[in-house]
């Protein structure tokens, strides 16, 4: 294959592979997010698709984390994006948790693309970069997943608040397919994502109604919803013609028995 991913399915509107249920930071509050730990327990339950977070370390390495500093979710403090990745391979990102993760790391963005591969899993990699790093963060995340999913069927998601992170993410890797992160909804929604070239919007649910979903369907776009832990609320969204929905509560929200939007044409999950 070319380094451009020519022989990778392109993900447009019509060819969209991706379930329609997606295990926010890889199973929610069931094990520690954004780990190892988390998408085998997302894939307990059933799960195929799994929404995390990436980051850098301060020499540049993609590791999976949500928040700036590694104050809440591991027993380390202060920034990120301070220290080299060999200093955050020590660190504990499961004892916060609770004691049946203690010891469980943080993994890097190409140590969860194997697991992705091995088990036959798909990602949606939301890139989160450190103030400031927004390009360097989207270009250095596209590179990583051009990399890992050279050989694959079914390319990441690569998603963002960031305009900037996506822009980069598109001029480093355009063949992987980008959606723009929404906590509110801008009059411009519509220009931004074209001009970025996304294939979808994923934006906060209650900011969801049939309208919006038909407009940015008309537009050749899926939408995404988070974070949805509500099972009316899932039903709601799917006869809206939603695409699919990111949930913490994947005991609850299980693919096998949650219905799925009869129009969505993505695999099953």
């Amino acid at each position: 294959m070319s380094a451009s991913g020519d022989a990778q399915a392109r993900v447009t509107f019509s060819d969209w592979p991706y379930p329609a249920f997606v295990a926010h930071r890889g199973a929610g509050s069931l094990a520690p997010e954004n780990t190892l730990a988390a998408l085998r327990t997302g894939r307990s339950f059933g799960y195929r698709m799994f929404e995390i977070d990436a980051k850098l370390s301060g020499d540049g390495v993609a590791l999976l984390m949500h928040d700036a500093t590694l104050d809440r979710t591991t027993d380390g403090r202060g920034r990120v994006d301070a220290q080299p990745f060999a200093a955050l391979a020590r660190l504990d990102a499961g004892s916060w948790h609770s004691a049946a993760f203690a010891g469980e790391g943080i993994p890097t963005l190409e140590r969860v693309a194997r697991w992705i591969l091995a088990n036959d899993a798909m990602l949606n990699i939301e890139i989160k970069p450190t103030r400031g790093r927004e390009r360097e963060t989207g270009a250095a995340v596209a590179l990583d997943a051009r990399a890992a999913w050279r050989d694959a069927g079914v390319p990441p998601l690569l998603s963002s608040f960031s305009p900037m992170a996506l822009a980069a993410a598109r001029e480093a890797a355009p063949e992987l397919p980008r959606a723009l992160l929404l906590d509110e909804l801008p009059v411009d929604w519509l220009d931004r994502c074209t001009a970025l070239g996304c294939v979808a919007l994923d934006v906060e649910h209650s900011l969801l109604d049939a309208g919006l979903v038909a407009r940015a369907h008309q537009a050749s776009l899926r939408v995404l919803a988070w974070t949805v832990n509500d099972e009316a609320r899932v039903e709601e969204l799917f006869d809206a013609g939603l695409d699919a929905v990111i949930t913490d509560v994947v005991d609850r929200i299980a693919p096998g028995r949650a219905r799925r939007n009869p129009g969505t044409s993505g695999a099953s999950c």
